[in-house]
C-alpha cells in the first residue's frame, strides 16, 4: 500500500494530499530510511517514525487498513512502540 493512502487511512492526515506533502518534505521514516516518495510501499511488520505536532510517534504496522474508517479501526492496525507508561494522577487525600 502507498504510504500516503496509508497514512490518510490511518487518520494521521487529515487528507490525502496532506499527507503527500508530509511525505515529499521528507519527514517520515520507513524502517530507519528517510522517505520523500508517496509512491513507497508499505506492508505489514515495517515502522514507521512520523513528527506529529505532539512530538515523535513511532509504529508499527499490525494489519492495512482497507479503507478511511473510524478513529478506532484504525487504531488496531498499529501499535505505538515509543508510548510513555501510563502513570495514575497523584490524588491528595482530603482529611475531613
Amino acid at each position: 500500500m502507498r504510504i500516503d493512502k496509508m497514512l490518510w487511512f490511518l487518520r494521521f492526515a487529515a487528507s490525502r494530499g496532506l499527507a503527500q506533502g508530509w511525505v515529499e518534505e521528507g519527514h517520515i521514516r520507513l524502517n530507519g530510511r528517510r522517505i520523500e516518495r508517496c509512491s513507497a510501499g508499505v506492508k505489514v511488520g515495517d515502522v514507521l517514525v512520523l513528527p506529529l505536532r505532539s512530538g515523535v510517534r513511532v509504529i508499527e504496522i499490525l494489519a492495512l487498513p482497507c479503507r478511511r474508517g473510524p478513529a478506532l479501526e484504525a487504531q488496531t492496525c498499529y501499535r505505538v512502540l515509543d508510548a510513555a507508561p501510563l502513570t495514575p494522577l497523584a490524588r491528595p487525600e482530603i482529611e475531613t
